[in-house]
């Protein structure tokens, strides 16, 4: 398939995009290009392979829920301007 300057004006029209009269050629050359590589999708053999509608029949891989970094709040808290034991300190902003 292959577009002209009439229908790339006719489908930003249709988009309710101003596209001036200059830049309507490189547009027709860009989406030329892509419907090409939309083209050559076409040339994929897709047999055996069930269209995917949905992917919510399927299950992320899942890892361990556990910690693996952390437990050094003395490193943490080593450049507070104040602090309380492994906590910051800070002013108090309700009045």
């Amino acid at each position: 398939m292959s577009l002209d300057k009439a229908t790339v004006a006719s489908i930003a029209a249709l988009a309710r995009l101003r596209v001036p009269e200059e830049r309507l050629e490189p547009m027709v050359a860009d989406l030329n290009t892509i419907l090409g590589f939309v083209e050559q999708l076409d040339e994929v053999d897709t047999t055996g392979v069930e269209p995917l509608a949905s992917v919510t029949g399927h299950a992320l891989p899942q890892r361990d829920d556990a910690v693996t970094d952390g437990g050094y709040p003395e490193r943490v808290t080593a450049n507070a301007p104040d602090r309380v034991n492994d906590f910051y300190a800070v002013p108090k902003v309700v009045e």
